[in-house]
């Protein structure tokens, strides 16, 4: 009887690359069972999966079928999407700092128990060999800089954050490991700035794209924005309020619509409070006026708590929210839009359908593309991460609420939206070099 033998390849690489998992040495038929184990910033998460290996005694994860466990199904990452952490409610699935890697120790063991286990271990990085990562703290500004490795000039992206705050340093690196200099900058929630979104300007962000053309000098000057949920929002905001100075936008799970202070609000101001400030001003939201708007479907609503439901009442509104619409027709460039079916935060999807059709009605002359993942929540991320804490307590109100979707269709739009992403960024970086030569 041979041992068995668990191999994985490529063994090592970047977080967003496929690995093929493949067990041999196992008798014909017999029943093996896969654990999948992590250490995410000091939390352990795990995952298993049992299979039948076939006539030649092998299992080949990317093409036979997990009849038990953690998923089901023909996925060859299944086991590292359905993990989950073990005795914690932890949703930190980097370690810090983001560049040590992520390494699964997987083991393979008969069910009969008659052959020893059999282990090897799959590393996961986010930052590419000779990424650099510097912290920016100038000009007011609070940001950490990752850079490609190699000469440039470098195409840039802005990375904001959501209502959580703080920095996205994590999409930053993998930005950066993929061609792109990457700065993520934190508005609220991180060293020096306020624990709040509520009266947030964004000259702030107009300094922050011009001081990556001054200090990073882009291929092209391009910058793009990159943002998710309230900086889905943002991004759109910025490249409609300073066109000239955003080259394209990619808007994860966005919003159509200038939205106050909500989950993330200053206490003080209030949930209906303004986000927003233009030449010291507060830019009007769609709560303000709004005879439909109601928060009892989220406050009072069936655990767990769905925002998506308040958001929804104020839809019911079209005049009042017609004075809060972003005016995404002056963006002057490509346009990404990322959304699901069943986001519990807002409804990405249909906001996500206004800015289309918006734009296609005014005949944008620039790429829009727009994907909507079946049945995905509102944490679309990036591939081959756990997507299984969906329900959590807001890092800024506690409120415990739910993203929704579910983790086997939010993987599926991790898995699937990155490569889109960066496909419509190189084009753009390739339309933006085209019109300025």
């Amino acid at each position: 009887m041979s041992a068995l033998q668990i191999t994985v390849t490529p063994a090592d690489g970047l977080i967003d690359e496929p690995r093929r998992i493949v067990v041999s040495g196992a008798e014909p038929g017999e029943r093996i069972e896969i654990t999948a184990e992590t250490v995410r910033s000091g939390v352990t998460w795990q995952s298993h999966a049992c299979f039948r290996a076939g006539p030649d005694g092998s299992i080949d994860l990317t093409q036979d079928a997990a009849v038990e466990g953690s998923y089901d199904g023909v996925d060859g990452m299944g086991l590292i999407w359905s993990q989950s952490p073990v005795n914690s409610k932890s949703r930190e699935l980097f370690n810090q700092p983001v560049t040590d890697a992520l390494v699964t120790t997987l083991s393979a063991r008969g069910k009969d128990g008659t052959q020893p286990p059999a282990t090897a271990t799959l590393t996961q990085r986010l930052a590419a060999e000779g990424v650099t990562r510097r912290e920016v703290r100038e000009d007011g500004l609070v940001g950490t800089l990752y850079l490609p490795a190699g000469e440039g000039p470098h195409p840039a992206v802005m990375i904001l954050n959501g209502s959580g705050g703080g920095f996205n340093e994590p999409r930053a690196a993998l930005y950066a490991s993929r061609g792109f200099a990457a700065l993520t900058l934190a508005y609220f929630k991180a060293p020096g700035l306020s624990d709040y979104i509520s009266n947030t300007p964004l000259e702030y962000f107009q300094k922050g794209l011009r001081w990556i053309r001054q200090h990073v000098q882009p291929k092209n000057g391009f910058v793009a924005v990159s943002g998710q949920s309230r900086g889905g929002e943002l991004v759109l905001l910025l490249g409609a309020t300073f066109p000239k100075e955003v080259n394209a936008v990619v808007g994860y799970v966005p919003s159509a619509y200038v939205h106050s202070g909500q989950n993330a609000c200053d206490p003080a101001v209030g949930r209906e409070g303004p986000t927003w400030l233009l030449d010291g001003k507060p830019l009007r939201h769609w709560w303000e006026g709004n005879r439909t708007a109601s928060w009892k479907p989220f406050d009072e609503g069936p655990a767990p708590h769905r925002h998506d439901r308040a958001m929804r009442t104020a839809l019911l509104d079209p005049e009042a929210i017609a004075k809060a619409r972003i005016p995404v027709e002056n963006i002057e460039g490509p346009v990404m839009l990322l959304s699901g079916t069943d986001d519990g935060s807002w409804p990405a999807d249909v906001f996500s359908q206004i800015v289309r059709d918006k734009l296609a009605e005014v005949k944008h002359p620039h790429d829009v593309q727009w994907l909507n993942f079946e049945d995905a929540g509102h944490s679309i991320l990036f591939p081959y991460v756990p997507t299984t804490q969906h329900v959590y307590a807001h890092p800024v109100s506690g409120m415990v609420s739910t993203s929704g979707g579910n983790p086997k269709d939010n993987a599926r739009a991790d898995a699937e939206s990155w490569p889109a992403v960066q496909r419509f960024l190189r084009n753009a970086v390739a339309a933006h070099a085209d019109r300025n030569n």
